[in-house]
């Protein structure tokens, strides 16, 4: 859905609109009768009866001649429907062009049981048909294949020459025997963010970074409850609670969720009081209440009240004619209990804390002196300032008691973008509703009373068990405040990152000559630790300002408005190159921010598409055309972390930069998919989602099966964010119990159980957190011997594998698989430091080595290596 150009194209009246819709519904019709596809829920038939029906805008229509009526109505321009992109031998076949596609999976995928679904490796060398996974009618020529078929006809005939090794899964226990196979997804997320807590925890820690991970577990949990358990309450209320493939319904895991939040919770809550927050103190940063100040601090934070914040107060009433005010997600608010002297009777106000002031208010002569830092400073919360200052509010009432309050809601967006005239408008509306999600979760103060705790309640529609009791102060997202602080030694070691090996002639922190570098030769980047500002950054900067550069292409997922890469797109579409970003609107929590640059570019010239219906482009690739003495080169970047400048200091990720020519055109097609319609396409170096990475992963897991059954070497080492596909779960199963080591190290969610007799003893699963953010995926494979390495953006994920436009590009350069394929197995290795998923799904923490000694932080290794590298000019 790409701009369209004012000046091209000639505005659109209501019939086209009408005719496209009422084509679209007539469509989906047709797909509701096939008996081989899906059926249509009441809710799309809904949208259907809708989209047909005639508007009250529509009788513009009948101001057109029936002649050009008759024409619309023989040539409905009809939305793209992934099902159309089908396996077919029509069309021209460019020599050049080695591209497969995929489509949009199930949307209900994580809450079906898959434990008996077949998996069918597929012939990952004929990947055609992009879309077509979106049609769950099986293709013809797919033939069910167990993985004992698969494996045997990979390994061939006995007589083949290869010795062929006695099956170890021949004496095990079926693999659909293992009913508890699979953890649940909200349950192990909730693993990552306690070790994120763990972390908080740690004394050997800086102390600004302990209240930093302090925060970040309160975020976490927010946006966690804003989707995935909105989501499960929504599913709850609507009767829709199938079993899940971890074998419990909806209800079991909200019950379970809401136990262990609470734990978690007050875990958090008493770290902060009972060590970190006494620990702040004796570096001198106090948070103090009221009772603290010094009588000339209370009477200038009262003249700051009077100035500085009663003016953008209101207070609110609820009675009879003052309905319960609407509770914003995620505000602080005062619940106030008063009493009318008068008459004696009481009543219930609601004071919202600002969000626009700082939550933190330093006290006046304690403000952090540059020249003596070791005096500290000292802060206290604004709620207490305003609850100080009620009188002020409600003069002449007497102030019974007041509490403070939070509530989370679900800010899930749903746009039914088959159903949508423009995604952008749909998108900018539905935010707008976001703002009025049901409530999901009620945090109070300890001390609230028995009254107003079942007031706020039934006021917000909650039940009891949504109720979380926490000590002051809440929402400790605002020890974020705390870690801004100028204070270095309570802080990680400053690190400057350097300019990538291979893009400047002696290693340096400023960039050389990106397309020079590039046409010697492939380039691996390594963020943070490799400068993202004097690589991809310069990249596209040099490439706007290079007058020979002819064409820029772009996805762009999450980067902000003030971003140099989106200066430099713009620059390059002002001066005249012709320049795509595919810009994905839905990025959750981003939808407000994309749509803002968005419209940025579109102003200066940029071709912008809002990426794909029924998908999101999460994939990151930038492609550029240059026009040499030789002609047309095209330069590529393939990476695994968004093109945010700000993120990539704080994100490790991995990046390709490549003149490959096989690389060239597997982009060049990609991005004409994306933009426009390809339905034969095919790819030699890429994986794409939604159809062929998923595939494409298990013929890998499936010949290291073949390839260990035969005496040959076989591993598998993985790198990813999160892991939870069942098929590739089962399929790592069965390399495990056919004998293949596999090492998996993941960041966040973990589905899979390690170490469990008879299913995954050769499994061994590692978790790092520290000061970057793991965010690469890897996927490796011994492949006898000729390591078989992937790159890119996509998780073992549901919405990675069946939801999303995603990329892995195969790595090819000698160099660049041995540090990618060490990197992997010595995160797995027993030297680093890292949690270890144990065989009954808890997670260790493993700091010492047996005689006591402290274990390697890899992270602290790779920027020792590149401080080294710079030293060196190596």
């Amino acid at each position: 859905m790409t701009t369209p150009d004012p000046e091209a194209t000639p505005s659109t009246n209501s019939a086209p609109l009408a005719s496209f819709l009422g084509g679209w519904a007539r469509a989906q019709a047709r797909h509701a009768a096939d008996p081989g596809s899906s059926p249509v829920s009441p809710e799309e038939a809904d949208t259907l009866a809708a989209a047909s029906a005639p508007s009250a805008d529509a009788g513009d229509a009948e101001a057109l001649p029936q002649d050009d009526l008759d024409i619309i109505e023989d040539h409905v321009i009809e939305a793209a429907d992934p099902r159309d992109f089908v396996d077919d031998d029509a069309g021209p076949q460019y020599e050049d062009e080695d591209f497969d596609e995929d489509a949009p999976g199930n949307a209900g995928a994580d809450c079906e049981d898959p434990k008996s679904t077949p998996v069918s490796p597929p012939d990952a060398n004929e990947q055609t048909g992009f879309f077509d996974a979106a049609d769950p009618t099986p293709r013809p020529e797919a033939e069910p294949t167990t993985a004992h078929t698969a494996v045997d006809a990979a390994v061939g005939p006995d007589d083949s020459g290869d010795a062929v090794v006695d099956d170890p899964e021949a004496d095990l226990p079926p693999l659909d025997s293992f009913t508890d196979r699979f953890t649940d997804r909200e349950l192990t997320w909730l693993d990552f963010n306690q070790r994120v807590l763990e972390q908080a925890e740690d004394q050997d820690l800086q102390l600004l970074e302990r209240a930093w991970f302090t925060a970040i577990f309160s975020s976490n949990l927010d946006e966690f409850y804003m989707v995935r358990v909105a989501g499960l309450m929504r599913r709850i209320k609507a009767g829709i609670t199938p079993v899940r493939a971890s074998g419990l319904d909806a209800h079991q895991v909200v019950a379970a969720i809401t136990e262990r939040t609470k734990e978690l919770m007050a875990r958090q809550a008493a770290l902060f009081q009972d060590d970190i927050r006494p620990k702040l103190a004796e570096h001198n940063i106090e948070i103090l209440d009221w009772e603290q100040l010094e009588p000339e601090q209370a009477e200038k934070i009262t003249r700051y009240f009077r100035h500085q914040i009663f003016p953008v107060l209101t207070p609110l009433a609820v009675d009879p004619s003052h309905p319960f005010p609407y509770i914003s997600g995620l505000s602080l608010n005062l619940a106030v209990l008063l009493r009318n002297p008068r008459s004696g009777k009481e009543h219930f106000a609601r004071v919202k804390v600002p969000q626009s002031l700082p939550r933190l208010i330093t006290v006046p002569g304690r403000e952090l002196d540059p020249k003596n830092k070791q005096a500290g400073t000292a802060f206290i919360p604004i709620e207490i300032v305003i609850a100080r200052h009620l009188d002020h509010l409600f003069p002449g009432m007497d102030i019974l008691e007041h509490h403070l309050f939070r509530v989370t809601r679900n800010e899930n967006l749903e746009v039914e973008e088959d159903d949508a005239e423009n995604l952008l408008t749909a998108m900018e509306k539905e935010l707008e509703r976001r703002r009025f999600g049901a409530s999901v979760r009620l945090e109070v103060e300890d001390t609230i009373s028995p009254f107003v705790r079942r007031y706020l309640v039934r006021a917000l529609n909650l039940h009891d068990d949504d109720v979380f009791e926490l000590p002051a102060p809440l929402d400790l997202t605002s020890l974020n405040q705390l870690h801004d602080l100028d204070l270095p030694e309570l802080k990680y070691p400053r690190f400057v990152p350097v300019t990538a090996a291979g893009l400047a002639p002696q290693e340096s922190s400023t960039p050389g000559d990106i397309f020079a570098a590039m046409r010697e030769h492939d380039v691996l980047l390594h963020h943070p630790y490799d400068s993202f500002s004097t690589s991809v950054q310069e990249f596209v900067s040099q490439a706007a300002a290079d007058p020979k550069v002819l064409a820029i292409k772009q996805t762009l997922y999450r980067t902000s408005g003030d971003s140099p890469i989106v200066d430099a797109l713009i620059e390059a579409a002002e001066a005249g190159k012709q320049v795509v970003a595919i810009v994905e609107i839905k990025a959750r929590f981003d939808e407000e921010n994309n749509i803002s640059w968005a419209r940025k570019l579109e102003r200066a010239g940029v071709h912008v598409v809002y990426g794909m219906v029924g998908l999101k482009t999460h994939c990151k690739l930038l492609l550029v055309v240059r026009q040499e003495s030789d002609g047309l080169r095209r330069y590529c970047h393939v990476g695994t972390g968004n093109y945010h400048p700000k993120t990539a200091r704080g994100y490790e990720d991995l990046g390709l930069l490549t003149c490959d020519r096989d690389v060239a055109q597997d982009l060049t097609t990609l991005f004409n998919q994306l933009s426009g319609y390809a339905p034969r396409a095919r790819f030699r170096r890429l994986l794409v989602a939604p159809r062929t990475v998923r595939d494409g992963l298990i013929e890998r897991i499936e010949r290291e099966i073949a390839n260990k059954r035969a005496g040959k070497p076989a591993w598998i080492r993985i790198k990813v964010n999160s892991i939870i596909d069942e098929a590739c779960i089962d399929a790592l199963y069965r390399a495990s119990r056919a004998g293949v080591d596999v090492d998996i190290v993941v960041r966040g969610i973990c589905g899979l159980r390690a170490g469990v007799p008879g299913l995954s003893d050769n499994i061994r699963v590692r978790s790092i957190l520290g000061r970057y953010l793991e965010h690469s995926r890897i996927y490796a494979f011994c492949n006898d011997g000729e390591t078989d390495l992937f790159i890119g953006s996509a998780d073992l994920m549901h919405r990675n594998l069946d939801r999303r436009v995603e990329a892995l590009v195969r790595i090819t350069d000698p160099v660049m698989i041995a540090q990618l394929e060490w990197l992997v197995t010595h995160a797995a290795s027993d030297a680093v430091s890292s949690w270890w998923l144990e065989p009954d799904g808890s997670w260790t923490r493993h700091t010492h080595d047996a005689e006591g000694n402290r274990l390697e932080d890899i992270q602290t290794t790779l920027m020792t290596r590149a401080r080294s590298r710079l030293r060196s000019g190596h």
